[in-house]
């Protein structure tokens, strides 16, 4: 063990204990906190593994590229089980919908119950397990792409209602688990970039920048569409969702979402000769990293937020951080992917 994985056993050691003690004395400020980084961190193995089936079947210079990238954040995948034990953990202090005191009148009580609710996430982890293992081996994974995608799809997009958009029962978007699972590949392929742009060709930089252009836009569009289908409908139910945040600190939050998410990383990556340099890929990779952090602070924390919130964000992001380091980049994670190359593959983008 490296000097590197040692560090980081003992920060996520260190992190660990302070989170079970907070969970102890303080759970309402340790259980939004964990939640909401939790939910950030889901983004990259699923990611990873969206982007992963996809290459399978399309091919491309890109997936090439990021090809170890995308095994490391699949990797993570066994750090999902202390994150989804401490929601189901905490999920009285998150989901109103679960307390017995019938103070919270539901229309989707068949959906929203505790029953319901661990069934569902003991079939997500099942099916991400499973898809994890065959993407990790990779074998026949062009046959199982059609189906691995699909199964993921729907997964993914429940999951992020299940997590996050439960949090308000009353709220209703049928655009919210696309929107998650589209942040959740934006942000593999990013963290990707981060990893492996160092080693990218100026022509293999230029399809990457181009990609994770698409991506960005892809997002923007899908949140926008969300937030512009709400505002024109008007309703009480929907429009008290977005009230906390935009309103206040929350609301200067997200208008830096909305520059720092989209409007700087747009400009950016759409200038051919900015598409060539390197740092500045990196750099645009790695702040939509830190952005899809915040972008799900911004969905969990308003209306919770507290003066010992601080401490429990930190300690989240230290376990989630130093527990991946230590799942994903084991000896021979990041080996080279070296496929069967022709040039009618590598003309893809």
């Amino acid at each position: 063990m490296n000097r590197a994985r040692r560090v980081a056993l003992l920060v996520a050691a260190v992190a660990l204990a302070g989170v079970v003690a907070s969970a102890i004395r303080m759970p309402a400020a340790l259980f939004p906190a964990w939640l909401a980084v939790g939910a950030a961190w889901l983004g990259w193995p699923l990611g990873s593994m969206a982007l992963l089936l996809v290459h399978a079947l399309t091919g491309g210079r890109w997936g090439e590229i990021l090809h170890p990238a995308l095994r490391a954040g699949i990797a993570t995948l066994p750090v999902g089980l202390p994150a989804l034990g401490g929601v189901m953990l905490g999920a009285r202090y998150l989901y109103p919908w679960l307390h017995p005191d019938g103070t919270v009148v539901l229309t989707n009580g068949f959906y929203l119950n505790a029953p319901a609710a661990l069934a569902r996430a003991a079939l997500y982890g099942v099916a991400w397990g499973v898809l994890g293992l065959i993407c990790l081996r990779g074998r026949d994974l062009g046959r199982v792409a059609p189906a691995g995608l699909i199964v993921l799809g729907f997964t993914s997009g429940f999951a992020a209602i299940d997590l996050t958009e439960s949090l308000d029962p009353h709220f209703s978007s049928s655009a919210y688990g696309l929107v998650a699972s589209a942040g959740a590949v934006l942000l593999a392929f990013a963290v990707g970039i981060v990893l492996a742009g160092m080693q990218a060709s100026t022509a293999e930089l230029r399809d990457l920048a181009r990609l994770l252009l698409g991506l960005t836009v892809l997002w923007a569009y899908l949140d926008f569409m969300q937030f512009l289908i709400v505002w024109q409908s008007n309703l009480p139910v929907e429009a008290a969702w977005y009230g906390p945040r935009l309103r206040g600190g929350w609301g200067m939050v997200a208008l830096g979402l909305v520059g720092l998410h989209f409007i700087a990383p747009f400009v950016l990556l759409a200038i051919p000769s900015l598409q060539v340099r390197r740092p500045v890929v990196v750099a645009v990779a790695a702040l939509l990293v830190g952005m899809e952090v915040v972008r799900n602070f911004w969905l969990v924390l308003p209306g919770r937020t507290s003066a010992h919130m601080v401490l429990p964000v930190l300690l989240s992001l230290a376990f989630f951080g130093s527990a991946s380091v230590l799942a994903a980049f084991r000896p021979g994670t990041l080996a080279p992917f070296a496929p069967c190359r022709d040039a009618r593959r590598d003309a893809h983008v």
